[in-house]
Formats: structure tokens, C-alpha cells, sequence
């Protein structure tokens, strides 16, 4: 940690604790549906959005229905939002920031989301003026285990690979930070526990842990 001058943050399951929240709005339609779909199969979507697999698809294989996704989507996402209102930044999340601030330790965010999204986040929860970048597949970027997010949010910091610290937790997104070549500290979420995060060269049970990790080593 006594290397890190610059940190890429990925954002859902990292900065705030939306993965959960979009695995249970996919787990309700597959209920109503008669269907079931455990974190297992789910998780090729963490850290990747759908471009992988895709869990629309995976309930008309099961159901041998094709869905109206022009309604089912919008009306998924809305009680997805609605879950999500009061939802802030993950525990430790601040204390983080105002550590990279105060030594002066630039930052950006990379995610397999789309920039609304992100973005939206961002800025409701007030902390958008934090990252010197903040980079999505919908700027035009392959999602992750594609290494492409991280390699320019690093070159948007200005700073060499192993002096940059990627903070992830997903399976996708250690790959990608691996495929950078840039280090990377995995901190899993409910969602993540269970996934192979050993591509990192870190591990980490939290935000505040990893603050402190990076105080210490100054």
C-alpha cells in the first residue's frame, strides 16, 4: 500500500450496495414467473452488467416465453430505484475519500454500468467533485474482464500501473485489474463472498480497513 498515488474505484458493490438490490429485483420476476435463480448463476453478471449473460434471456429459456423487456425492464428498474432511495455510500466509503484527499491521492471510478447510473449516484449522493475521471460502458468501453475501463481511468491520473490501486469485488473486475496490470485490493460484498477473488493481490473485509492500510503506510 505505501506505493498507492492514485486509486480506481469500481462503483456498484465498492461505493454503494447496489448489486444486492439488482440480483433481488431479478430474483422477484423470476418468482413471479414460477422460476428460481440463486447467486450461482447470477454471478457472471457482477462486475460485468449483461453483456456476458443474460438473466432476460436465461428466464424465456426456462419459461419458453419471450417478455415484452420494453415493459418488464422499466417496471423492474423503477421498484429496483424505489428499493434503493434511501440507500448511501457503503460503511468506511468517506472516511476513504477524505483519506485520498487529504494525501492528496487522485481517484476515479470505473464500472461495467452505464453512465446514468454512475453518474446519477455520483452526484445524489453529493460526491461526484471527488474523481478526476469517472469511466462506463456507455462511453464506449467493453465491460469487464476487458481491462479497457481501468487502463483509461490510470492513464486519466497520470500515473504508472504499480503505483495505482484498484479497489473491486467482483470475479470480473480482478480479472480486469489483472489483465491492466494494474494491483488490486478485492473487498467482497454479500453478493461476492463466495466468488473467486484470487486474482487480487489484496484482500480486504472493508472500506475503513483499507484506510487504514493506506494511513499505515504513510
Amino acid at each position: 500500500m505505501k506505493n498507492v498515488q492514485a486509486v480506481i474505484f469500481d462503483f456498484d458493490g465498492v461505493l454503494v450496495d447496489t448489486e444486492w438490490a439488482i440480483y433481488q429485483s431479478w430474483v422477484r420476476l423470476f418468482e413471479r414467473e414460477g422460476q428460481h435463480i440463486s447467486i450461482e448463476t447470477y454471478s457472471p453478471c457482477l462486475g460485468a452488467g449483461y453483456s456476458h449473460w443474460n438473466p432476460a434471456e436465461h428466464l424465456e429459456s426456462l419459461t419458453g416465453k419471450k417478455y415484452d423487456w420494453e415493459v418488464e425492464t422499466p417496471a423492474r428498474q423503477a421498484k429496483l430505484e424505489a428499493d434503493l432511495a434511501l440507500t448511501g455510500l457503503m460503511p468506511g466509503a468517506i472516511e476513504l475519500l477524505d483519506l485520498c484527499d487529504s494525501l492528496h491521492i487522485p481517484m476515479a471510478v470505473a464500472s461495467s454500468s452505464s453512465s446514468r447510473w454512475v453518474h446519477g449516484w455520483l452526484t445524489r449522493l453529493g460526491i461526484m467533485q471527488r474523481f478526476k475521471g469517472v469511466f462506463t460502458r456507455t462511453d464506449g468501453f467493453p465491460v469487464k474482464p476487458n481491462p479497457a475501463l481501468f487502463l483509461a481511468a490510470r492513464e486519466c491520473l497520470c500515473v504508472q500501473p504499480e503505483h495505482c490501486l484498484i479497489v473491486e469485488d467482483s470475479e470480473n473486475g480482478t480479472i480486469a485489474a489483472r489483465n491492466a496490470g494494474i494491483p488490486c485490493v478485492a473487498i467482497p460484498n454479500r453478493l461476492t463472498v463466495y466468488s473467486d477473488l484470487s486474482r487480487a493481490q489484496f484482500h480486504i473485509d472493508c472500506l475503513s480497513a483499507l484506510a487504514a492500510a493506506i494511513s499505515a503506510s504513510r
